[in-house]
């Protein structure tokens, strides 16, 4: 699991990278206007802390190693990306690591289980510390209904992959509904009903990071 938890944080910020433009350009319709730059500063520092980390003590186990290493991330982009998005993104990230340390020893981190429990833990993070909810043009809007599809999958007997998958599609169509939504939260409630009209940055990011995840997977396991 640590490998594939790299090999998506990398490329993540490889995207991150490639898409600041578009989410700087989201962002600056409703917004301050620094999504993807601050975004893309998070993750290149996420990248700077992978290839600076030592390895994991021999005797720590899978599901603890990745916990520790969902830590570390949440806490890089709370101390590295401006605006509401490090804050944000960091609490999901480390309550997320909370949830898998929470989950019994012998679980398998790259397990649907696992997959869901951390997704429902960030998503409620975030939902708690930015006292909002759906309907409102936040990210939440993308990462809600990825959680009850990736429930909903791994409910079904799913596999991991196919639960990430359902995550993925619900996301992008979470971030996509955002469009002709009034927002009530944050700097783009401030613009009442101009905020109608424009994709919500945040939804759009979310959804990217788990698009990735989805790619990353597929070729983990082809």
């Amino acid at each position: 699991m640590l490998h594939a938890l790299e090999a998506w944080l990398r490329a993540t910020a490889v995207r991150i990278h490639e898409q600041a433009p578009v989410l700087t350009a989201l962002d600056q319709a409703i917004g301050d206007g620094d999504h993807g730059i601050n975004l893309d500063r998070g993750f290149s520092a996420i990248v700077a802390m992978l290839d600076a980390r030592p390895p994991a003590e021999p005797d720590t186990t899978d599901l603890a190693a990745t916990a520790e290493l969902v830590k570390l991330v949440g806490r890089t982009l709370i101390s590295t990306v401006g605006g509401a998005a490090g804050p944000l993104y960091g609490t999901g990230f480390l309550r997320a690591a909370g949830a898998l340390a929470g989950l019994p020893a012998e679980t398998t981190p790259s397990s649907a289980i696992a997959f869901v429990t951390a997704l429902e833990a960030a998503a409620t993070g975030i939902g708690a510390l930015g006292k909002s909810t759906t309907g409102e043009k936040t990210m939440l809007d993308a990462l809600v209904p990825a959680v009850a599809a990736a429930r909903a999958a791994l409910e079904a007997g799913a596999p991991t992959g196919a639960v990430v998958d359902a995550a993925r599609d619900a996301a992008a169509s979470g971030a996509a509904a955002t469009v002709p939504m009034l927002a009530t939260k944050g700097r783009a409630s401030y613009l009442g009903e101009r905020s109608i009209g424009h994709q919500d940055p945040g939804a759009t990011s979310a959804a990217l990071l788990l698009d990735v995840l989805a790619g990353v997977l597929a070729d983990v396991t082809a």
